[in-house]
């Protein structure tokens, strides 16, 4: 016999971002710095 389980747990809340606003921000960030990043030494 087991007892119904109680949730008082407030609704799960949207996310701010959407799975393909997150990985866009996230390539953005990763490339934000990449320009003039490949200084060739002794060349």
């Amino acid at each position: 016999m087991s007892r119904p389980q109680k949730s008082n747990r407030e609704a799960k809340k949207q996310p701010l971002l959407t799975p393909k606003e997150k990985k866009a921000a996230k390539q953005a960030k990763k490339h934000a710095g990449e320009s003039g990043a490949f200084i060739v030494k002794g060349a």
